[in-house]
């Protein structure tokens, strides 16, 4: 299994990222969440072996959604796309800091933070410089 990394651009909170999903709702199938991406991951099979999107906003990974499916999709352009077909759900994690990339990155599970238990869902995260340091040293 491995999970796939992503920023969420634009969004400054996971109450962010959160809203502009429940915006889109009315173009996604019943309990999923779509994201486009250019790149088709070449370990698919991993991916889709209980894999999940880990969304970095504000330079720290802050929540994910399991991806349960992925499928080509194609904007009129003719340029084939993946859809990375994920559940509703999000799920909020421990903040781990992370500098800007572009597209996607793979995310080994051992590197993945952990969810943060149900009845810390809403604790504000981290300083970004907090979480980075205590990472540094192992207490992430």
């Amino acid at each position: 299994m491995i999970n796939l990394l992503k920023l969420s651009v634009g969004s400054d909170s996971v109450e962010d990222h959160e809203s502009w999903q429940i915006s889109q709702r009315p173009h996604w199938p019943e309990g999923k969440a779509i994201h486009v991406t250019r790149m088709w991951p070449k370990r698919e099979t991993e991916v889709l072996d209980g894999g999940s999107l880990y969304w970095v906003i504000k330079g720290a990974i802050l929540c994910r959604q399991r991806i349960t499916d992925l499928q080509e999709v194609n904007l009129g352009d003719g340029i084939p796309r993946c859809a990375l077909i994920l559940d509703a759900e999000i799920i909020r994690t421990e903040a781990a800091p992370r500098r800007p990339f572009q597209g996607w990155r793979y995310l080994d599970p051992k590197d993945s933070p952990r969810d943060l238990p149900k009845a810390r869902a809403k604790d504000d995260p981290l300083p970004p410089s907090l979480a980075q340091a205590l990472a540094e040293i192992g207490l992430r």
